[in-house]
């Protein structure tokens, strides 16, 4: 999983960067198993470690069934924080948080996870938690119409 802050309009790379380093820290908190700074490109010699760096960017190692946790962190965190969205990416998956309401975060949240429960019943990829996954809300296509 890739998680990347985009700071408000008064955020400068200095503040992204602390604010960067505080999220993982809590995440670290949760089961997960690593997270990382997103490494950007070719480091030239003689570059310093942060120039390395892609600010605002990390990578979740995580077992699926704590992504949902994962993800209620990161709706609460950024909450009161300077940060304008946190965009998380998790295979061809993409979610988008932003600084609205509670219910909206929440609403975005639970059909991103739907979408991954019904990508592991179709496609087998894992998911979000141990709980069996609910019964899909459409039926599949029947065939081809005619």
């Amino acid at each position: 999983m890739q998680l990347v802050l985009t700071g408000g309009p008064d955020s400068d790379q200095e503040e992204l960067d602390e604010l960067t380093r505080h999220l993982r820290e809590r995440l670290l908190e949760l089961d997960v198993d690593r997270v990382e700074p997103v490494r950007a490109g070719h480091v030239p010699a003689g570059a310093k470690p942060v120039d390395a760096i892609a600010v605002g960017a990390l990578a979740v190692t995580l077992a699926p069934i704590a992504l949902r946790s994962v993800l209620g962190l990161v709706q609460t965190w950024i909450e009161n924080r300077p940060v304008r969205t946190v965009s998380i990416a998790l295979g061809d998956d993409s979610l988008e948080l932003e600084a609205v309401s509670a219910a909206d975060q929440q609403r975005l949240i639970e059909a991103f996870l739907a979408a991954r429960t019904a990508t592991n019943e179709d496609g087998g990829r894992d998911a979000d938690d141990s709980a069996p996954a609910p019964a899909p809300a459409l039926a599949p296509d029947a065939g081809p119409e005619g």
